[in-house]
């Protein structure tokens, strides 16, 4: 019985991995951001915005993150949605798309953890001979006229605060 112990906690060890979702994309951390400093934590092209977020350094609240548009003549693919008005998990159907952990550079034991999610749109895109996604405009134009316009993918993003903060 002994023996099968250990056994049992490394047959038990991929359920507690997949309690919490894995990123899509992974990348490094980026530099420290300094108190009062406008950073952009991540472009998101298909919704034509960009997450901006600067460390405040007040305690009520310490980091502040705002959603810009890119480009005004931007036609965004996918939508922006807040994060309280549809609390995106993987139960929703939302795919955890990168966690981004912006360090302090005023306060090395605080930093600011944003999730970006992601909801597919749900439809699976038809590809031509050549592999391509092709949209032709009297194709669409009837799709609109019949109500049949599909999905757009939409993306979230959730801010929190880790670590102590400083004095």
């Amino acid at each position: 019985m002994k023996a099968t112990a250990p056994l049992m906690l490394l047959a038990l060890l991929p359920l507690c991995a997949a309690a919490a979702p894995k990123a899509e994309i992974e990348r490094p951390a980026p530099a420290a951001q300094a108190t009062g400093s406008v950073h952009t934590v991540r472009q998101i092209p298909e919704a034509c915005t960009r997450i901006e977020g600067r460390f405040t350094g007040t305690a009520a609240q310490p980091y502040d993150m705002q959603l810009v548009r890119t480009n005004p003549q931007c036609q965004p693919r996918a939508v922006f949605l807040d994060a309280s008005k549809v609390t995106p998990s993987e139960a929703a159907g939302w795919k955890l798309n990168e966690v981004v952990r912006i360090p302090s550079a005023s306060c090395s034991s605080q930093q600011a953890v944003v999730e970006v999610w992601r909801k597919p749109a749900g439809q699976q895109v038809a590809l031509d001979g050549q592999g391509q996604n092709r949209v032709y405009l009297e194709d669409a134009k009837a799709q609109a006229a019949a109500g049949r316009l599909a999905a757009l993918p939409a993306y979230s993003a959730k801010v929190a605060l880790q670590g102590t903060a400083c004095q």
